[in-house]
Protein backbone atom coordinates (compact mmCIF):
# COMPACT_ATOMS: atom_id res chain seq x y z
CA UNK A 1 0.00 0.00 0.00
CA UNK A 2 1.28 3.45 -0.96
CA UNK A 3 0.69 6.68 0.89
CA UNK A 4 -1.59 9.21 -0.75
CA UNK A 5 -0.55 12.82 -1.37
CA UNK A 6 -2.88 13.87 1.44
CA UNK A 7 -1.15 11.49 3.86
CA UNK A 8 2.23 12.84 2.77
CA UNK A 9 1.02 16.34 3.63
CA UNK A 10 -0.18 15.00 6.97
CA UNK A 11 3.36 13.77 7.63
CA UNK A 12 4.73 17.25 6.90
CA UNK A 13 2.21 18.67 9.35
CA UNK A 14 3.21 15.99 11.87
CA UNK A 15 6.89 16.98 11.68
CA UNK A 16 6.01 20.66 12.17
CA UNK A 17 3.94 19.76 15.20
CA UNK A 18 7.04 18.09 16.63
CA UNK A 19 9.13 21.26 16.32
CA UNK A 20 10.87 20.57 13.01
CA UNK A 21 10.95 24.04 11.41
CA UNK A 22 13.13 23.61 8.32
CA UNK A 23 11.57 22.24 5.17
CA UNK A 24 14.68 20.31 4.13
CA UNK A 25 14.71 18.43 7.45
CA UNK A 26 10.95 17.90 7.23
CA UNK A 27 11.38 16.37 3.78
CA UNK A 28 14.11 14.04 5.03
CA UNK A 29 11.89 12.88 7.89
CA UNK A 30 8.77 12.57 5.72
CA UNK A 31 10.66 10.34 3.28
CA UNK A 32 11.83 8.16 6.16
CA UNK A 33 8.39 7.98 7.78
CA UNK A 34 6.64 7.26 4.48
CA UNK A 35 8.98 4.38 3.61
CA UNK A 36 8.72 2.96 7.13
CA UNK A 37 4.92 3.20 7.20
CA UNK A 38 4.70 1.35 3.89
CA UNK A 39 7.01 -1.34 5.31
CA UNK A 40 4.79 -1.62 8.39
CA UNK A 41 1.69 -2.00 6.21
CA UNK A 42 3.28 -4.93 4.38
CA UNK A 43 3.33 -6.95 7.59
CA UNK A 44 0.31 -5.32 9.29
CA UNK A 45 -2.06 -4.21 6.51
CA UNK A 46 -5.00 -3.69 8.87
CA UNK A 47 -3.37 -0.81 10.72
CA UNK A 48 -4.66 2.70 10.06
CA UNK A 49 -2.37 5.45 8.83
CA UNK A 50 -2.28 7.03 12.29
CA UNK A 51 -1.43 3.73 13.98
CA UNK A 52 1.36 2.94 11.54
CA UNK A 53 2.69 6.50 11.92
CA UNK A 54 2.73 6.15 15.71
CA UNK A 55 4.73 2.90 15.47
CA UNK A 56 7.20 4.53 13.12
CA UNK A 57 7.56 7.62 15.29
CA UNK A 58 8.33 5.52 18.40
CA UNK A 59 11.43 4.23 16.65
CA UNK A 60 12.98 7.71 16.97
CA UNK A 61 13.17 7.26 20.72
CA UNK A 62 12.39 9.51 23.68
CA UNK A 63 13.59 12.72 22.03
CA UNK A 64 11.63 12.15 18.84
CA UNK A 65 13.00 14.05 15.87
CA UNK A 66 15.43 16.16 17.91
CA UNK A 67 18.40 13.85 17.30
CA UNK A 68 17.81 14.00 13.56
CA UNK A 69 17.53 17.81 13.67
CA UNK A 70 20.72 18.08 15.73
CA UNK A 71 22.65 15.82 13.34
CA UNK A 72 21.36 17.81 10.37
CA UNK A 73 22.45 21.08 12.00
CA UNK A 74 25.98 19.76 12.53
CA UNK A 75 26.19 18.52 8.94
CA UNK A 76 24.85 21.80 7.54
CA UNK A 77 27.17 23.82 9.76
CA UNK A 78 30.14 21.97 8.22
CA UNK A 79 28.66 22.63 4.80
CA UNK A 80 28.39 26.35 5.56
CA UNK A 81 32.03 26.61 6.65
CA UNK A 82 33.16 24.75 3.52
CA UNK A 83 31.21 27.22 1.39
CA UNK A 84 32.71 30.16 3.28
CA UNK A 85 36.22 28.74 2.88
CA UNK A 86 35.60 28.23 -0.84
CA UNK A 87 34.67 31.87 -1.38
CA UNK A 88 37.45 33.10 0.91
CA UNK A 89 40.11 31.29 -1.14
CA UNK A 90 38.97 33.22 -4.21
CA UNK A 91 40.18 36.44 -2.58
CA UNK A 92 43.72 35.06 -2.60
CA UNK A 93 43.66 34.34 -6.31
CA UNK A 94 43.84 36.72 -9.26
CA UNK A 95 42.18 39.12 -9.94
CA UNK A 96 40.82 39.52 -6.37
CA UNK A 97 44.31 38.99 -4.96
CA UNK A 98 45.17 42.51 -6.17
CA UNK A 99 42.35 43.99 -4.09
CA UNK A 100 43.33 41.85 -1.08
CA UNK A 101 46.95 43.00 -1.34
CA UNK A 102 45.83 46.63 -1.60
CA UNK A 103 43.72 46.18 1.51
CA UNK A 104 46.68 44.68 3.37
CA UNK A 105 48.94 47.59 2.38
CA UNK A 106 46.25 50.03 3.50
CA UNK A 107 46.08 48.47 6.98
CA UNK A 108 49.87 48.15 7.17
CA UNK A 109 50.27 51.85 6.39
CA UNK A 110 47.76 52.74 9.10
CA UNK A 111 49.58 50.54 11.61
CA UNK A 112 52.78 52.55 11.04
CA UNK A 113 51.11 55.90 11.77
CA UNK A 114 51.58 57.74 15.07
CA UNK A 115 47.95 57.45 16.13
CA UNK A 116 47.43 54.04 14.55
CA UNK A 117 45.42 52.70 17.49
CA UNK A 118 42.73 55.34 17.12
CA UNK A 119 42.50 54.95 13.36
CA UNK A 120 42.09 51.19 13.79
CA UNK A 121 39.49 51.67 16.51
CA UNK A 122 37.58 53.97 14.18
CA UNK A 123 37.69 51.33 11.44
CA UNK A 124 36.43 48.70 13.89
CA UNK A 125 33.51 50.92 14.87
CA UNK A 126 32.59 51.38 11.19
CA UNK A 127 32.81 47.60 10.62
CA UNK A 128 30.56 46.95 13.64
CA UNK A 129 27.97 49.50 12.47
CA UNK A 130 28.07 48.10 8.94
CA UNK A 131 27.70 44.49 10.17
CA UNK A 132 24.78 45.51 12.44
CA UNK A 133 23.00 47.28 9.58
CA UNK A 134 23.49 44.32 7.24
CA UNK A 135 22.37 41.91 9.94
CA UNK A 136 19.06 43.75 10.32
CA UNK A 137 18.61 44.00 6.55
CA UNK A 138 19.34 40.31 5.95
CA UNK A 139 17.03 39.27 8.79
CA UNK A 140 14.21 41.15 7.09
CA UNK A 141 15.08 39.57 3.76
CA UNK A 142 15.01 36.10 5.35
CA UNK A 143 11.58 36.80 6.85
CA UNK A 144 10.35 38.07 3.47
CA UNK A 145 11.53 34.88 1.76
CA UNK A 146 9.72 32.83 4.39
CA UNK A 147 6.48 34.73 3.80
CA UNK A 148 6.80 34.30 0.04
CA UNK A 149 7.52 30.56 0.04
CA UNK A 150 6.16 29.45 3.42
CA UNK A 151 9.27 27.32 3.80
CA UNK A 152 12.41 27.69 5.85
CA UNK A 153 15.67 26.08 4.73
CA UNK A 154 18.46 25.38 7.20
CA UNK A 155 21.28 26.48 4.92
CA UNK A 156 19.39 29.64 3.98
CA UNK A 157 18.99 30.52 7.64
CA UNK A 158 22.74 30.05 8.17
CA UNK A 159 23.58 32.24 5.18
CA UNK A 160 21.29 35.06 6.29
CA UNK A 161 21.61 34.70 10.04
CA UNK A 162 24.07 32.30 11.63
CA UNK A 163 27.12 33.38 9.65
CA UNK A 164 26.72 37.01 10.67
CA UNK A 165 26.33 35.97 14.30
CA UNK A 166 29.51 33.92 14.12
CA UNK A 167 31.63 36.92 13.10
CA UNK A 168 29.80 39.72 14.91
CA UNK A 169 32.19 39.54 17.87
CA UNK A 170 35.42 39.61 15.85
CA UNK A 171 35.63 43.43 15.66
CA UNK A 172 34.69 43.72 19.35
CA UNK A 173 37.41 41.27 20.36
CA UNK A 174 39.98 43.19 18.33
CA UNK A 175 38.75 46.39 19.97
CA UNK A 176 39.51 44.86 23.39
CA UNK A 177 42.97 43.73 22.28
CA UNK A 178 43.83 47.19 20.99
CA UNK A 179 42.50 48.81 24.14
CA UNK A 180 44.21 46.51 26.64
CA UNK A 181 47.66 46.27 25.04
CA UNK A 182 50.35 48.95 24.85
CA UNK A 183 49.69 49.10 21.12
CA UNK A 184 51.58 52.26 20.11
CA UNK A 185 54.88 51.40 21.84
CA UNK A 186 54.77 47.75 20.84
CA UNK A 187 54.07 48.37 17.17
CA UNK A 188 56.79 51.03 16.85
CA UNK A 189 59.42 48.64 18.20
CA UNK A 190 58.39 45.59 16.20
CA UNK A 191 57.49 45.81 12.52
CA UNK A 192 56.30 42.21 12.46
CA UNK A 193 53.45 43.22 14.79
CA UNK A 194 52.33 45.84 12.26
CA UNK A 195 52.36 43.12 9.60
CA UNK A 196 50.42 40.78 11.90
CA UNK A 197 47.74 43.38 12.61
CA UNK A 198 47.50 44.24 8.92
CA UNK A 199 46.97 40.55 8.10
CA UNK A 200 44.32 40.17 10.83
CA UNK A 201 42.40 43.26 9.76
CA UNK A 202 42.58 42.21 6.12
CA UNK A 203 41.23 38.73 6.89
CA UNK A 204 38.42 40.08 9.07
CA UNK A 205 37.40 42.61 6.44
CA UNK A 206 37.37 39.98 3.68
CA UNK A 207 35.48 37.38 5.74
CA UNK A 208 32.84 39.83 6.98
CA UNK A 209 32.33 41.13 3.43
CA UNK A 210 31.87 37.58 2.14
CA UNK A 211 29.49 36.79 4.99
CA UNK A 212 27.21 39.81 4.66
CA UNK A 213 27.48 40.57 0.94
CA UNK A 214 28.73 37.68 -1.22
CA UNK A 215 26.96 34.67 0.32
CA UNK A 216 23.51 36.29 0.64
CA UNK A 217 23.68 37.35 -3.03
CA UNK A 218 24.64 33.78 -3.95
CA UNK A 219 21.95 32.28 -1.70
CA UNK A 220 19.63 31.01 -4.47
CA UNK A 221 22.54 29.46 -6.34
CA UNK A 222 23.86 27.78 -3.19
CA UNK A 223 20.42 26.54 -2.15
CA UNK A 224 19.76 25.09 -5.59
CA UNK A 225 23.17 23.43 -5.47
CA UNK A 226 22.43 21.77 -2.11
CA UNK A 227 18.66 21.20 -2.38
CA UNK A 228 17.44 19.63 -5.65
CA UNK A 229 13.86 20.36 -4.59
CA UNK A 230 14.50 24.10 -4.00
CA UNK A 231 13.58 25.14 -7.58
CA UNK A 232 10.34 23.23 -7.26
CA UNK A 233 9.10 25.58 -4.54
Amino acid sequence: MKLTSQQIQELYKFTRQHYVEHFDVQTELVDHLANDIEQIWRTQPNLSFEQARAISFKKFGVFGFMDVVSARQKAMNKKYWKILWRFTKEWFQLPKLILTTTLFLFFYTICRLTFAKYYLLGILVMICVYALYKGIYLKRELNYNLKQTGRKWMLEEMIFNTGIGSFAFLPINLFNILDLTNFENTIINAEWIAILYAVIFTLITVIIYITVEVLPKKAKELLTENYPEYNLV
